[in-house]
């Protein structure tokens, strides 16, 4: 375990002494709903799990380098920030897969591409959108998004 993990788990047990010693109900109250949250996401994580590793079975790391890789270029970056647009996977979740896809070969840019356009558009929520903001507002705040997330992906991988 890294010396960073140590400190944040050490930091959060100390947190949870603290309002423990505090407000025992509200403290007991809190974990609950954490315990409950935790469990209604178990499901997705493990389906990401599978997806990784079906990812790293079916996709060696030379397929994922050529097609999200540096030598990709700007169409692998805007392949990917695509995929991340239309995907619909809690932010939380696609960390690991992030990770999974950064040890594989994929360039920064890439990887920061799709956690980027994965938070900021919202493909699966379009037609809420749509009803709350207007067609015009929701395709605006949309493309715009897009557009900003490739400047960030290709700020990441000029600085990193």
């Amino acid at each position: 375990m890294s010396t960073t993990a140590i400190i944040i788990n050490l930091l959060a047990l100390g947190c949870l002494v603290f309002a423990l010693a505090r407000d025992r109900g509200r403290t007991k109250q809190a974990m609950g709903v954490a315990v409950k949250s935790f469990v209604r996401i178990l499901p997705a994580v493990f389906i990401i799990i599978v997806i990784i590793g079906l990812l790293m079975a079916f996709a060696p790391p030379e397929v994922i380098s050529r097609l999200i890789g540096e030598q990709a270029g700007f169409g692998g970056l805007l392949a990917i920030a695509a995929l991340g647009a239309v995907l619909h996977i809690p932010t939380l979740i696609s960390f690991p897969l992030a990770a999974s896809l950064l040890q594989s070969g994929a360039g920064v840019a890439s990887v920061a591409a799709f956690i980027t356009t994965l938070t900021m558009i919202g493909a699966v929520t379009l037609p809420l959108e749509i009803k709350e903001l207007g067609r015009k507002m929701a395709f605006l705040r949309n493309g715009l998004s897009f557009i900003i997330a490739v400047i960030i992906a290709l700020t990441m991988g000029a600085i990193l």
